[in-house]
């Protein structure tokens, strides 16, 4: 083991537990003596601290000492220490007084410690010993009485009592040993007490015992020889009894520390004087040494002012006649700031929650600097790091601990250095890195990175289709960052938003669960929930609105003219039509948006159908026109009207000119059935009646037939103010409607119709007489001939006026064959003799 750390080791120092999560405050002191076998007890520190045994264990109970080592080793099952080790109190302390352990024991969760101080005392194991085996004197005859001869002094490990106690001479008549009180700066000297005559006795041999107070006693012993010589008077005499001088610990070899100079009375052989080291402390004659010539002292070796600060050596003077005298030089050693401080750590926290309160112990530090004075004072500091500082204790001891609060998210690893400096000049200094980890806690939601989102469809997609992807982040780390996502519950027009929309939990992609129809639904809008793996989760959410856009997928609707499968539908161009007359106006819708709705008509852009030349005489009554209307979509989708247009300027050349118009299939299918029954019926009244009744009523039944058969075409008259509407895409709003039906009509369609002004479908703008002023006239109805009376003698004229608002005019078509409405047609004079001769022909 080096003095360095012997030095250490027996240091004395004053431990003052200090205040971390949960402090304790302890100081144990035991004392055992040396050389006891390893395994010896030492003493019960869990009874002495009040510590329980299981805390001892669950706290990692251990033993910290520093750069020195362990020669006491805790025994955490039966909470006692014990020697590690054979202790040698020589070995470790030398001959300081007391000699103690100083160590503390550790505890962790919380953190504590106790310092402990084991005091290892003296036995008596070593005797006094010579550094020489025996002393060789020449001494001449003509020495004087009382002449003093300087003894080799006796060394003892042992210290108190133990050590070297007494110096005793053998029997002698010539010499005698002076008093010497131990512990005291004297020489060990022998004194001539009778002259020596080298003609009686040239050689003498005595015995020098050293003795302790140990118990046993042990001594040890030096021989002496000493040959007379002839005639030396005179001894060196030092100049000086003591020599002292200073040297800096780092002073390098060859220094020359003092110079010792004695004087010899004597000539020649007997004057001149050499010196030597006669005793020095352990170890020190290899670091000194001293001219023999000239006495000089000199630094041999390296000084360490924290092994050995204090030397006394002995240089002897000696003459050649063998008279000597005994100079001491003492040599105090300056300390330099030569150490940089140590950082010893005593436990530290490798990893702490960012949710730690300030003032959190993380390290626990012992700071040891062995330089002396202000070179060993030590002030420790961190980096630049505002979250951590560092406080002092006790003497040389420091905590690190949080000042502020932690953040994970902004930091999750800190490496903190600290740095020790002493006050010596130049200052000295050590550094340690420490690592700290920063575990998370769930203390941030997740983040959407908008605060709201669009998303684009187009209808009639495919279910499980992936609309939008939705995306939070979340500060955190580990499972706290983990997102998932959630549908939030609501309703759309009172569906469940999960009947049109799912988001994926773990990427946050939304997929269509159904197929949208823009008709439909244009828009919704719904929230999304993203929540983190935490414990609390914590969650936010966000607003998802969803645009479904339009696809061409409606081809457009004509709204005018109608399309029934019982009538047909004639425009009326009188001959005397205009270029650029207004026939009629095609009206489609298309429920699709955009240029998906955007229709155009074949004959004209806006749908109306003009005249582009004059009518003639030659033009054919019946005109039959399609017209075709397509929207602006892509594919484009298309519908087809068919115009029917009666060139004609009276209502007469109209009917006669449409009978022979066809009929949808289904309807002339009805009609021909109930013909062929009313055929049927007829042929039967015709067997089985007279002749004559027969006869009239054949007569009467094809008057009548004229009627019942007739399948007129409803040719609807506009008033002229319906030109000034175009472009608008509508039709009037309110009709009055005046409809007659006879009680025979059955599935007869409406004759005649008139629209909101008081324009009526007329044979003669001329007419002014009605049917029901027909019927007054008894003299035309009640002619027995008559075929008005055929034709009209069982029409119930009823005139009803009906108000409709937006009804068009396909509606009123059911009107009339619930009998809800009539229909009233007004003929002129003219108009009604033209009937009768028709009928009669």
């Amino acid at each position: 083991m080096s003095d360095r750390t012997m030095t250490r080791q027996v240091a004395l120092l004053l431990f003052v537990s200090f205040v971390s999560i949960s402090s304790v405050l302890g100081q144990i002191s035991y004392s055992i003596p040396e050389e006891l076998s390893k395994g010896s007890l030492v003493g019960n520190i869990a009874q002495d601290l009040g510590v329980d045994v299981k805390r001892l264990k669950q706290g990692k109970a251990r033993i910290y000492t520093g750069e020195s080592a362990e020669h006491i080793e805790l025994n955490k099952d039966r909470g006692v220490l014990v020697l590690k080790e054979r202790i040698d109190r020589e070995v470790l302390c030398g001959q300081t007084t007391p000699c103690a352990l100083d160590f503390q024991i550790i505890l962790e969760n919380p953190m504590q410690f106790y310092s402990v101080t084991v005091e290892i005392t003296d036995i008596n194991d070593n005797a006094p010993v010579f550094k020489k085996k025996e002393m060789k004197f020449d001494i001449s005859e003509t020495v004087q009485i009382g002449t003093k001869f300087v003894l080799e002094k006796s060394l003892d490990d042992d210290v108190g009592i133990n050590g070297l106690q007494s110096y005793s001479l053998s029997s002698s008549d010539t010499f005698t040993l002076n008093p010497y009180r131990i512990g005291s700066s004297r020489h060990v000297e022998m004194v001539l007490k009778k002259h020596l005559d080298r003609e009686k006795r040239d050689q003498l041999s005595l015995v020098l015992t050293a003795t302790d107070g140990g118990d046993p006693q042990l001594s040890g012993t030096i021989l002496i020889l000493i040959t007379v010589l002839d005639a030396n008077d005179n001894a060196p005499v030092c100049i000086q009894t003591e020599y002292k001088t200073n040297v800096k610990e780092n002073s390098l070899k060859g220094t020359v520390l003092t110079t010792v100079s004695a004087s010899d009375a004597d000539e020649g052989p007997h004057g001149h004087v050499h010196y030597s080291i006669s005793t020095a402390p352990k170890g020190a004659l290899d670091l000194f040494n001293v001219d023999k010539e000239s006495g000089v002292v000199t630094l041999n070796g390296k000084l360490d002012y924290e092994k050995f600060r204090h030397y006394e050596i002995d240089v002897q003077a000696s003459d050649e006649g063998g008279n000597s005298d005994v100079c001491k030089v003492i040599i105090e050693v300056q300390d330099t700031n030569d150490n940089p401080p140590a950082i010893n750590i005593m436990s530290a926290s490798s990893s702490v929650s960012e949710d730690v309160k300030p003032g959190t112990v993380l390290t626990m530090m012992n700071i040891q600097d062995p330089d002396s004075n202000e070179n060993g004072k030590v002030h420790c500091t961190l980096d630049e790091n505002a979250q951590f500082t560092i406080m002092s204790t006790s003497n040389n001891f420091f905590t690190l601990v949080t000042d502020s609060e932690l953040d994970r998210e902004r930091a999750s690893e800190y490496n903190i250095t600290v740095t020790c400096s002493d006050e010596g000049v130049p200052s000295l200094s050590s550094s340690v890195t420490l690592t700290l980890q920063i575990s998370d806690v769930n203390d941030n939601a997740p983040v959407f990175e908008s605060s709201s989102y669009e998303a684009y469809i187009v209808e009639n997609n495919t279910p499980g289709l992936s609309i939008f992807t939705v995306k939070a982040r979340d500060a955190d780390w580990n499972q706290n960052a983990r997102v998932s996502y959630i549908l939030e519950d609501s309703s759309v027009n009172g569906v469940p938003v999960s009947s049109y929309v799912s988001v994926s939990a773990d990427s946050g992609v939304i997929h269509a669960v159904r197929s949208f129809d823009y008709e439909q639904i244009k828009d919704f809008q719904f929230r999304v929930k993203a929540q983190d793996g935490g414990s609390p989760p914590l969650s936010s959410n966000v607003t998802v609105k969803v645009l479904i856009q339009d696809q061409n997928d409606n081809p457009p609707q004509v709204l005018y003219p109608v399309q029934t499968g019982g009538s047909l539908v004639a425009e009326m161009v009188p001959r005397s039509a205009d270029v650029g007359y207004l026939v009629t106006k095609v009206v489609a819708v298309d429920v699709d948006s955009g240029q998906n709705a955007w229709l155009s008509y074949k004959l004209q852009k806006n749908g109306e159908i003009r005249t582009i030349r004059q009518v003639t005489d030659k033009d054919a009554v019946k005109q039959r026109l399609t017209v075709i209307v397509e929207d602006n979509g892509q594919p484009s989708r298309s519908a087809t009207v068919v115009v029917n247009v009666a060139v004609a300027d009276s209502f007469p050349e109209v009917l006669s000119e449409f009978t022979d118009f066809t009929h949808d299939k289904e309807y002339n299918d009805n009609l021909t059935f109930y013909l062929v029954l009313a055929l049927a019926v007829v042929s039967f009244l015709f067997i089985t009646c007279l002749v004559v009744i027969i006869s009239v009523k054949i007569y009467r039944w094809r008057q009548s037939r004229v009627l019942y058969h007739s399948n007129l075409p409803v040719i609807p008259y506009y008033p002229p103010r319906y030109s000034d509407t175009l472009g608008t895409g509508t039709l009037q709003h309110v009709y009055n409607y005046e409809v007659c039906r006879t009680t025979d009509s059955r599935k007869s369609d409406c004759k005649f119709g008139r629209a909101g002004s008081q324009n009526v479908l007329i044979m003669e703008p001329s007419s002014t007489g009605t049917m029901q002023r027909m019927q007054s006239e008894k003299s035309i109805l009640d002619e027995p001939d008559s075929p008005l009376e055929v034709s009209f003698s069982e029409v119930i004229c009823v005139t009803t006026v009906v108000q409709v608002s937006a009804v068009p005019p396909h509606s009123i078509f059911s009107l009339l064959k619930s009998g809800e409405i009539r229909l009233t047609v007004r003929i002129s004079p003219s108009e009604n003799a033209h009937m009768r001769r028709r009928q009669l022909q």
